[in-house]
């Protein structure tokens, strides 16, 4: 903690321990405000659009229920036999299919605040993350 006389402050250097703390705690519920105030849907289901290909003037969908008939086709053949290269190909690929789909799916929307609650919680985050910042910057000595 001390290297000679100098007592060192916020990530080592000799920034203030006070503006690590405030700037800390400011940004956490910033942040923790910002997060809380978004509202997160998703529109998945087994006739919902994953993909979208367009080639050659050709529109075709891929719906969540497409991507789970090579899925099931490869649990069956995992069961007959566990060995089988085309099963796993199957099943691991529908799988990350599935879990891509859902994720891009994924939409988000800001619940319904003024506008004094949006400043204060960008002031928040955002100063915060300054102050945190500036304090593990090093500060100049006093002599």
């Amino acid at each position: 903690m001390f290297a000679g006389n100098v007592m060192k402050g916020a990530g080592g250097t000799s920034g203030g321990i006070g503006q690590f703390l405030i700037g800390l705690a400011m940004m956490c519920g910033g942040f923790y405000l910002l997060l809380n105030s978004v509202h997160v849907s998703s529109g998945f289901g087994l006739g919902y659009r994953l993909y979208q290909l367009n080639s050659m003037g050709m529109n075709m969908s891929i719906t969540s229920g497409m991507v789970m008939l090579p899925f099931i086709f490869g649990v069956a053949i995992l069961f007959y036999n566990g060995k089988n290269p085309i099963g796993w190909l199957l099943s691991a690929g529908s799988l990350v299919a599935l879990v891509f789909g859902v994720i891009s799916s994924i939409q988000f929307r800001f619940k319904s605040m003024s506008a004094f609650d949006l400043i204060v919680i960008l002031v928040l985050a955002f100063g915060g993350l300054g102050l945190f910042l500036r304090s593990l910057k090093g500060m100049p000595e006093s002599e």
